[in-house]
Formats: structure tokens, sequence, C-alpha cells
């Protein structure tokens, strides 16, 4: 069973993550949290396999909560999922630790299998962004994962 923490500050987003992930049998949400402060408690407590992170939330972004989610609960995977298709926060969250990076607009159709790809070691980034019209995400300067495209 896949453990998962569910961060994003709107909860209809946490909600609707639940019951697209409740609907699978080897996922598991074990904690959600409205904010970057909330996801570090709750990952220190609850020690996902993998956080999904929001990057747009008040008082510390989701790039600025990763190195400090990573810090304690060091063997959970963090998916950025986002709004944002912009190669930059891509570039960014894997930069920062991220292995996986999932917009919002494909959810419904990618967020199990991102979940398990990130779970298995291996990146993930949505399909949208990997279309014809986006370069591919530059790898890590910094040694960590570098992004593969589904």
């Amino acid at each position: 069973m896949i453990s998962i923490l569910v961060v994003d500050d709107l909860e209809v987003i946490r909600r609707q993550i639940g019951i697209i992930l409740g609907s699978q049998r080897d996922l598991n949400v074990v904690a959600e949290a409205s904010n970057a402060f909330e996801a570090i408690r709750n990952a220190e407590r609850f020690q996902p396999d993998i956080v999904l992170l929001d990057i747009s939330m008040p008082e510390l972004n989701g790039l600025q909560a990763i190195p400090l989610i990573k810090k304690v609960a060091p063997s959970a995977e963090i998916v950025i999922l986002t709004q944002y298709d912009n190669l930059f926060f891509v570039r960014e969250a894997f930069i920062t630790g991220a292995a996986g990076f999932l917009t919002k607009s494909d959810v419904p159709a990618e967020l199990a299998i991102a979940v398990r790809e990130v779970f298995a070691k291996r990146s993930f980034v949505s399909k949208s962004i990997a279309s014809p019209t986006h370069d591919p995400p530059a790898a890590n300067p910094r040694g960590g994962r570098e992004p593969s495209i589904r």
C-alpha cells in the first residue's frame, strides 16, 4: 500500500484527489494539509511514501517546502501538483528535489500513474508538458533525479 500526503490550500482539490486515489486499491491517503507548514508537520508524523504538493500556497510555496519536507521525511518522494505548466516550475521542482510534476488538468488521467511511477523511483512529468509545444526540462544540475517525459 502506497501512503500519500495531499497538500493543497483548496479543500475541493484535496477532496477530488482523495476520491480519485480512494478508488485505487494500492493507494492510501494517510493525511492532508492546507499549507506548507501543516505539510511539514504531517510529513514528519505520518512518513508518507508520496507527498502530492501544490506550488501556489500562502506563506510558504511548495517549491520552498520541498527541502523542509525531505528533511523530516527523507524517504518521501515529492510530486508537484499544480495548475502551472511552465517549464521554469518543472525545472525548479526537480532541482529542489521533486520526483514528479503533474498539472491539475491532467489529474483525472494521470494521478495514479504519477504516484506509482514516482513510488517505483522513476520520475514523472505530465503528458501535457511533454507535448511538442514544450521543450523537455533540462537535466538537474545539482545531481538530483533527471526528469523523464512519459
